[in-house]
């Protein structure tokens, strides 16, 4: 599933085409996705200018000139593709622009969303306002960490992923930024020292904007819009890597937590 440096990555590369162009047809090809398209999301946007773009958690979002702002998820498999050779069966929603570019978003598995709002209503739509602080943001420090795992005995790689304390965080990333931290991911979230989640408070961001820099990670079916693929996946510390030997010396190991593999180093995470 593409993660908050992937959709980052995908932003950037839309921005380079879209933003400051007239959009001379939007076109869905289909009524749904993991839920149904709004249905006069072609109507709104044909003709509207994109005035900027942007991205919340792992949601891009597409402002126009009209108030109304596109909210796009790319699901398990979802990708932007920009000046496509044809368009296929998986390509669910075409935009043409006023300078002859023509943008396709391509999801084989439709598990991606797309959402219209005004965009005045955008940071109180429920998805957004029930979800935590960007952690590119400044605001996830060692002391916001310690106040929301006070007292809380799940497992801190599983809170971690809960969207309602971060935004944005997925499974490669978490496991990523608690290997750079020195955490056990298996630790109650409640019992990791002070000093631990200032580390892990500046591991974080370290580890999303290294991925931002290097294209996100190409897992499966993820691409930049323009086709290029991320190369993180080549500087994973511990991601993927059961069984080869840590810097430390120790074993990666490999361990299922909530249906998803965490991969960490018993020897030097604690």
């Amino acid at each position: 599933m593409p993660e908050l440096p992937e959709v980052e990555t995908t932003v950037r590369g839309l921005r380079k085409v879209l933003e400051g162009r007239r959009l001379t047809r939007v076109t869905p090809r289909r009524a749904d996705l993991r839920r149904a398209i709004p249905q006069d999301l072609g109507q709104r946007l044909t003709g509207a200018r994109v005035t900027a773009l942007g991205r919340r958690a792992k949601y891009g979002l597409i402002d126009t000139d009209r108030g109304d702002t596109l909210i796009f998820h790319l699901g398990m498999s979802g990708r932007w593709r920009i000046d496509p050779q044809d368009i296929g069966k998986h390509d669910h929603l075409l935009i043409e622009t006023d300078d002859d570019h023509r943008l396709s978003l391509n999801d084989p598995r439709r598990f991606g969303s797309l959402d219209l709002l005004r965009t005045e209503d955008v940071a109180t739509w429920p998805t957004f306002a029930a979800i935590g602080p960007e952690p590119l943001g400044g605001k996830v420090t060692g002391k916001w960490l310690k106040s929301r795992f006070e007292g809380r005995t799940a497992a801190v790689k599983l809170l971690l992923l809960d969207q309602r304390i971060v935004a944005g965080l997925g499974n490669i990333y978490v496991c990523e930024s608690l290997f750079r931290a020195g955490i056990d991911p298996r630790k109650p979230a409640g019992k990791v020292s002070r000093r631990k989640l200032d580390a892990l408070a500046e591991s974080i961001p370290a580890v999303l904007i290294d991925a931002i820099a290097a294209g996100g990670s190409s897992l499966r079916d993820f691409a930049a819009p323009d086709g290029e693929l991320g190369y993180f996946s080549e500087n994973f510390d511990v991601y993927g890597r059961e069984g080869e030997t840590c810097p430390c010396g120790g074993k990666i190991g490999r361990i299922v937590q909530g249906g998803r593999s965490t991969f960490f180093c018993p020897a030097c995470q604690r």
